[in-house]
């Protein structure tokens, strides 16, 4: 069967006080909330509708630069959950399929979770599946009531609630799943008879009870991974969450992460086995990093780097966009962007690639081939290339390219003024 998935990004996140960014647009290590979702969803459903409403231009221009199975659709104005969803019916006027619905601001969803959660709904065959979870303190949250069989009678939102209903700790995770041809004509049929006069969404579990579907709910065992985001707060905290979740999964897989209090890394980068990673190292983006490295104390990756085996980055380093291979090790204190460096070379402390013009404002890339030396506090002005085995003398400021096995000095000669302290 066939899924597309539609996801809410039409939010304003007030609670975020942010004047420029958009709530799914802020970013955990790198990556944004809504970045997460799509690609969590990306690889079960063929087509990713994203509802965008405040600072629609910006999460349109997102999605289309990132995403090229994903489409927005735009909310205007913003009537609720249920309204949000409505926006695609255009689209799927003759869609004989499922439909997966998502929150934007939920990065911590994974996509196995979420093909366990279509499995279930198929193997219910259901027409409609409610993700839910229990929390031990389920206020602020939509309560699941059930039937006496067990299947989902309705979803009480929280300001709707009766006393008792408030007792309840199963709660909605805000996911959903729903075969489509039975469910599109629910959408024109919302009422906004509630606290808040929306058009929920939740709405859609009663009114396929009225048509005598199959309604049920599915249980997530780790509720972590619905953690919605409404605050900076909610922000660190997911941040938290998620490393948390990135470290134990490298540490399992043969990766020591020496501290992981100060330690941070994205979950789209891959470390080989034997691999050391040192204190207060922050590795963010898209990374790959090889066999028995060693990484840090206090090193940088900002994304876009590949990093085959045996290679040694110092402390204070900051590498992004930039491949280094087998057998080379960049010195402390250093900066490698928009490079290339080969194997067994070796970067002395505190050289810089000077990959930014700031007047063109293009960046360029430097290039050093196999065996390269480059000397302490040395700056490599790209567009550059040192050919195999080239050395660059300590303090050299390079700004041609240079032949192989040359050695390239730019220091003034040494001048020596005897008993000029003492005069």
């Amino acid at each position: 069967m066939d899924i597309k998935a539609v996801i809410l990004a039409a939010g304003k996140g007030t609670r975020m006080n942010s004047a420029t960014t958009p709530k799914v647009l802020h970013e955990i290590m790198g990556k944004t909330l809504l970045g997460y979702v799509l690609d969590n969803v990306k690889n079960l459903a063929s087509t990713q509708y994203v509802i965008v409403g405040h600072h629609a231009q910006e999460v349109e221009n997102f999605v289309k630069s990132n995403y090229s199975s994903a489409k927005t659709v735009l909310q205007t104005p913003q009537l609720g959950t249920g309204h949000a969803v409505s926006m695609v019916a255009p689209e799927l006027e003759n869609y004989q399929g499922f439909v997966l619905i998502l929150c934007g601001d939920t990065p911590l969803i994974k996509e196995e979770t979420l093909k366990n959660f279509v499995e279930f709904h198929q193997s219910q065959n259901s027409d409609l599946t409610v993700m839910s979870t229990i929390f031990d303190n389920p206020k602020g949250y939509g309560r699941i009531i059930r039937e006496d069989n067990n299947s989902l009678k309705c979803i009480t939102e929280e300001k709707d609630a009766t006393d008792s209903e408030k007792l309840i700790k199963e709660v909605n995770a805000g996911i959903y799943c729903l075969d489509w041809s039975k469910f599109k004509n629910a959408f024109s049929q919302l009422k906004t008879n509630n606290a808040q006069g929306e058009y929920y969404l939740t709405d859609i579990i009663s009114w396929g009870k009225a048509q005598n579907l199959n309604v049920n709910a599915y249980i997530l065992e780790n509720s972590d991974e619905i953690y919605g985001i409404n605050s900076r707060l909610n922000l660190a905290q997911a941040a938290k969450m998620m490393n948390k979740r990135n470290l134990e999964k490298y540490m399992t897989e043969g990766v020591t992460i020496v501290d992981p209090d100060s330690t941070w890394i994205s979950e789209d980068t891959t470390i080989g086995q034997d691999t050391i990673i040192y204190p207060a190292t922050y590795i963010e983006g898209k990374n790959t990093i090889g066999k028995n490295c060693k990484i840090g104390p206090c090193a940088h990756l900002r994304g876009g780097v590949e990093v085959l085996d045996n290679v040694k980055i110092g402390n204070f380093v900051e590498v992004k966009k930039s491949k280094i291979c087998s057998n080379t090790n960049v010195g402390h204190l250093s900066y490698i962007g928009d490079s290339e460096l080969g194997e067994k070379v070796n970067i002395g402390a505190g050289t810089i690639t000077a990959n930014y013009n700031p007047l063109t404002k293009i960046k360029s890339k430097t290039v050093l081939k196999d065996n390269v030396k480059i000397g302490s506090n040395s700056v490599l002005v790209a567009p550059v290339t040192l050919e195999e085995g080239a050395n660059v003398g300590a303090g050299g400021i390079i700004t041609k390219n240079i032949p192989a096995w040359a050695l390239a000095i730019t220091r003034s000669p040494l001048k020596i003024l005897e008993n000029w302290v003492k005069r």
